[in-house]
């Protein structure tokens, strides 16, 4: 198995952080370099199980983890997509597929935009570019002056320990692990970049985001955990509706972080992605 290294360098000017792991002899001849994109508030902490079977890349997005977080800029969708297009060129690779989770999803931006530069696409639970999205009740904390700044100033282990409980099937707050990751890059730019995003996303915004899914040609998986309290249901087969290519595997017994639920969810992702499951 390929065993993820840490990578460093910087993208006009601003440090960028990334998990780097070779791709296997396993891959099939159309695969290309898997590029793992993470979600709220996590960073590429998230994704070592999976470059441990599939390779690829895996950057902490501006904002979070142990890239930059500088007050300079916006955490938009379109700052986000312009990031990952210069992330590649850093990296120098030629195509990639993109694996999304969460906000991870600004990589649909790119891809709208670059459909050229994608072999494939894998959605895990992420936010909604999509008609009819109506944000949950913690975004919406997060989305309102003042309240939003309390909230991030008030987050603790504790506090972060019980709002978990409800974001996966399996009872109990998120793993050990998951919370040390989260709350150990917690500072002042995370909770600046979260609150850009989110203020930065109305629902016309996230719906306009992906205007053009519907010419996407490449591959798609849509991989969703049923029991989401943060992204309803019906958006899973909404997302397989849009993308013309799209396969959809609905775990009813899985949640927010669907592998965590159900480990086999990252059987389906690497079997997609061109690795035999092992």
């Amino acid at each position: 198995m390929p065993e993820p290294s840490d990578r460093t360098g910087e993208v006009d000017g601003l440090p960028v952080f990334w998990r780097s792991a070779s791709v296997p002899d396993g891959f099939q001849a159309d695969a290309t370099v898997p590029l793992y994109l993470h979600g709220v508030p996590d960073n590429s902490d998230e994704w070592l199980p999976f470059l441990a079977r599939s390779g690829g890349l895996a950057p902490d997005l501006p904002g979070f983890g142990r890239s930059g977080k500088p007050g300079s800029l916006r955490y938009t969708i379109d700052e986000y997509d312009r990031f990952i297009e210069r992330f590649i060129e850093l990296v120098q690779v030629p195509r990639v597929s993109l694996i999304m989770h969460d906000w991870g999803v600004v990589g649909l931006a790119f891809a709208q935009r670059r459909p050229e530069l994608i072999e494939r696409l894998v959605l895990i639970n992420a936010v909604t570019f999509l008609p009819g999205y109506r944000w949950h009740r913690t975004a919406r904390i997060w989305r309102t002056p003042g309240l939003g700044e309390l909230a991030m100033g008030t987050t603790s282990r504790r506090l972060l320990r019980l709002l978990s409980r409800e974001s996966n099937a399996t009872p109990g707050p998120m793993p050990e692990e998951w919370l040390d990751s989260v709350l150990g890059h917690f500072d002042q730019g995370t909770q600046r970049a979260i609150l850009r995003l989110y203020r930065s996303s109305p629902p016309e915004v996230l719906e306009a985001a992906g205007a053009r899914l519907g010419q996407l040609q490449m591959p798609a998986l849509v991989l969703w955990g049923m029991k989401d309290p943060y992204l309803p249901a019906r958006f899973g087969g909404a997302y397989a509706d849009a993308l013309p290519r799209a396969e959809l595997i609905e775990l009813h017994d899985a949640g927010h972080w669907p592998w965590l639920d159900r480990p086999d969810a990252i059987d389906s992702v690497i079997g997609f992605l061109g690795v035999a499951a092992t």
